[in-house]
C-alpha cells in the first residue's frame, strides 16, 4: 500500500451535512431506512454498554471476565458468519424484506431468552451463546440488508431526478448517533439504578432491584427500541423487488430517450 500511488485526475467534492439532510428530507424511504439503522444500532449498543456490568456484578462475578470474553467473542463470530455464510443461505429462498422481518423477530426471541436465563438465576455461560447467536446473527444480517435497502433509496431518489450520492455518508453519521444515544440510555440506567463501585473501590454484588433493573433494561428497552423501529420500516419502507425491477425499467427507459 505504501508503494502504490493513487493517480486520480477526478475532483471530488465532498458533500455537506446540509447536503446530507437535503437528500434525505427530500427521499422518504431513505428517511425510513435511517430510522432503522438507528433504531436497530440503538438496541445493540444498549446491551453492549450495560452486558459488562450484567457479567461482573450479577450473572458471573466470580469469573465475569472469562464469561464476558467468550461471550463477545463468540457474538462477534455469530456475527461475521451471518453475514457471510447465513444470509447467502437464507437468500437463496426468500426476498430481503422477509429476512429482514425473520431477522428483528430472532433478535427479539434472543433477548426474550436472555431475560429468562437470567430470571433462573443460571450462572452457565454456555445457555447465553443461544441468544448471542440468535442476536448477533440477526444484527449480522440487518447490518447487510440495510445497506442494500440503501442502495435502493438511491435508485428511488434517481428516479425522481434528485441527487442522492450523499445518501451513503449519512450510514455512518446515525451509527454514531446510535452509539451516542446507547451510551447516554446505559449512562441514565446505571444511574437511576445506582450501580457503581463503593467507597473501596468494588461492588460485588447488587441488590435484588437493582439486578432486576439492569436485566429488564438490558433487554426490555432494546426490544422496544427494535419493534419501534420494525414498525416504522414497515409502515413506510415500499421498495420490494417488484417496485424496485418498476424503477429500473423506467430509468432505463430515461437514459435511452
Amino acid at each position: 500500500c505504501v508503494t502504490i500511488k493513487e493517480k486520480s485526475s477526478v475532483e471530488m467534492q465532498s458533500a455537506s451535512v446540509k447536503d446530507m439532510f437535503k437528500a434525505l428530507i427530500q427521499n422518504d424511504q431513505a428517511m425510513t431506512v435511517v430510522v432503522a439503522i438507528v433504531m436497530i444500532n440503538t438496541a445493540l449498543y444498549i446491551t453492549q454498554n450495560l452486558l459488562i456490568y450484567f457479567f461482573k456484578y450479577d450473572f458471573s462475578p466470580a469469573n465475569w471476565e472469562a464469561n464476558y470474553t467468550l461471550f463477545n467473542t463468540c457474538g462477534g463470530a455469530f456475527q461475521i458468519l451471518a453475514m457471510m455464510i447465513l444470509f447467502p443461505l437464507f437468500r437463496k429462498f426468500m426476498n430481503t424484506m422477509k429476512i429482514f422481518t425473520l431477522s428483528f423477530a430472532m433478535a427479539l426471541a434472543g433477548y426474550v431468552i436472555i431475560l429468562g436465563i437470567s430470571a433462573s438465576g443460571s450462572s452457565n455461560v454456555y445457555l447465553l451463546l443461544i441468544p448471542a447467536f440468535l442476536i448477533m446473527a440477526a444484527i449480522g444480517m440487518l447490518n447487510v440488508i440495510i445497506t442494500i435497502f440503501l442502495a435502493n433509496t438511491v435508485d428511488y431518489g434517481e428516479l425522481k431526478n434528485r441527487d442522492e450520492s450523499v445518501i451513503f455518508s449519512m450510514q455512518t453519521f446515525v451509527v454514531k448517533l446510535a452509539s451516542g444515544l446507547s451510551a447516554l440510555v446505559a449512562s441514565i440506567v446505571l444511574a437511576v439504578f445506582n450501580i457503581k463501585k463503593n467507597e473501596t473501590g468494588t461492588l460485588t454484588q447488587l441488590a435484588s432491584g437493582q439486578r432486576v433493573g439492569l436485566r429488564g433494561c438490558m433487554t426490555l428497552l432494546p426490544i422496544v427500541v427494535l419493534i419501534i423501529g420494525y414498525i416504522v420500516y414497515k409502515k413506510n419502507y415500499k421498495l420490494t423487488d417488484e417496485k424496485l425491477e418498476e424503477i429500473t425499467q423506467e430509468l432505463e427507459a430515461k437514459k435511452q430517450a
